[in-house]
């Protein structure tokens, strides 16, 4: 005869051995996968040390541009600065005399305008006046 223990025995047996089938599955699908990314982390070293080294060189040439533009920078901004010396030094020495010359010659432009329209009203009202007569 069967005994119960026995059942209870031979399904824990059955059972602990499909358990034991389904980790070893498990195991060899981690094991493909561990080697994928093993593959994929070689590929992306082999790819990304000359990259690295490509943005150094471009890093580098990147601050010999920079070095130069600001010296650049420098004589702008030197000529600048002469440049507002030099009118500063224009306008002190020469601008007060300039500005009396240019006011001086409007006055007398004035006034003579002002005298011409003065002599020809003159003469337009004696005009006036002879026609009226």
């Amino acid at each position: 005869m069967v005994d119960v223990g026995d059942i209870v025995g031979l399904v824990f047996a059955v059972f602990f051995a499909i358990l034991i089938l389904a980790l070893c599955y498990l195991l060899i699908k981690l094991t493909k996968v561990v080697e994928e990314t093993q593959k994929l982390v070689i590929g992306i070293t082999q790819e990304t040390v000359p990259l690295l080294g490509q943005v150094n060189t471009t890093v580098a040439s990147v601050n010999g541009e920079l070095v130069r533009v600001d010296a650049i920078t420098a004589n702008v901004q030197s000529m600048t600065t002469n440049l507002s010396s030099l009118t500063s030094l224009f306008a002190a020495t020469l601008g007060s005399p300039v500005i009396k010359v240019a006011a001086f010659s409007y006055g007398v432009r004035r006034a003579a305008g002002k005298r011409d329209h003065d002599e020809m009203t003159k003469k337009v009202k004696a005009e006036l006046k002879a026609a009226r007569r």
